[in-house]
């Protein structure tokens, strides 16, 4: 069963009277009422980490990838908590001094403050950080109009090849596997980007399931489909640099998750502001594509004008 219709055919009846909730088609809960914004994620060993053998890095992938699910509505987390179940052996006293320094570092990074969470022995590692963050308003999802232009910030891809480095599927030089590693462990989020999203988006998610997934999500109450361009979508040098040397395709590599860039739409007539602010901020946003009618297949063109067919469209949760 897939994650969306767990949700729809039996948690969404729990929570249609309540607003905050939104229906359970967010990544956050927002009441507005209170100003408070809550997002929670869980992430288990072999699934969302590869494996334990470098604890300080793994709690910094899971602390940025919860906080961006606040970031890209627009909103500044302030707390978090964290829950994790393990055995002696993945919370040995080394294992939780490095993990103790990574979570200062990024509390300091970020201007996050540890405030609870729980703990419990399990011979199956896993970690749920609960995101807490107030505002008036948040960027939502499902609320991009007809004609939008599609932005993405920061490249697409390098979490990926960083991915396949650690399984062992890719060898590289010790100079760009340690690049394509740290873009896995350490994604970069926008956090300077915060104050700025409300202003210039009409609908926003954090990309973490995949380009295409994560896009459809943010469309699937509308009617409304996407095009994009290929050629448009930023990667990184050192991708380009391995594509053209391992004779990769690009395709391939632009939609496989992990990367926690904003992706959002916005009006035309909001190009100048975002190329400006892109430029003020040192953040590359790129736009990538549109948003049309639901009557026109959702389609992603080459250089050609040509509709091509990506492997993989992304992550998708099976229960």
């Amino acid at each position: 069963m897939h994650e969306f219709e767990l949700i729809k055919g039996y948690f969404q009846k729990l929570s249609k009277k309540f607003f905050s909730s939104l229906k359970l088609n967010d990544d956050v809960f927002f009441d507005k009422k209170n100003k408070l914004i809550i997002s929670v994620d869980t992430y288990t060993e072999g699934n969302h980490f590869v494996n334990f053998k470098n604890p300080d890095l793994v709690i910094k992938k899971i602390i940025r990838s919860s906080i961006s699910d606040l970031i890209c509505k627009g909103v500044k987390p302030k707390y978090y908590f964290i829950s994790g179940s393990g055995n002696k052996k993945k919370f040995s006293k080394s294992n939780l001094s490095k993990m103790i320094k990574s979570l200062n570092q990024e509390q300091n990074k970020y201007e996050i403050y540890l405030s609870g969470g729980d703990t419990v022995f399990s011979n199956k590692l896993s970690f749920t950080i609960t995101s807490v963050g107030f505002s008036n308003n948040i960027v939502y999802r499902n609320n991009a109009k007809l004609n939008d232009d599609i932005y993405v910030t920061g490249n697409l891809g390098d979490s990926y090849l960083g991915l396949l480095i650690l399984k062992k599927k890719i060898k590289l030089n010790k100079l760009l596997s340690k690049y394509f590693i740290n873009q896995y462990y350490m994604p970069d989020i926008q956090f300077k980007l915060i104050d700025k999203l409300k202003k210039i988006s009409n609908t926003s998610i954090d990309i973490s399931d995949g380009l295409l997934t994560d896009l459809e999500k943010m469309i699937n109450k509308q009617k409304l489909s996407y095009k994009l361009n290929l050629e448009s979508i930023p990667i990184s040098i050192n991708l380009k640099k391995v594509l053209n040397l391992k004779k990769l395709s690009k395709v391939n590599y632009i939609s496989n998750g992990d990367d926690y860039q904003v992706l959002f739409t916005a009006s035309k007539s909001k190009t100048g502001i975002i190329n400006s602010i892109s430029r003020k901020l040192g953040i590359r946003i790129t736009k990538i594509g549109t948003i049309q009618k639901n009557t026109l297949k959702s389609v992603v063109i080459n250089h050609n004008n040509a509709a091509i067919i990506l492997k993989n469209k992304g992550y998708f949760h099976e229960f």
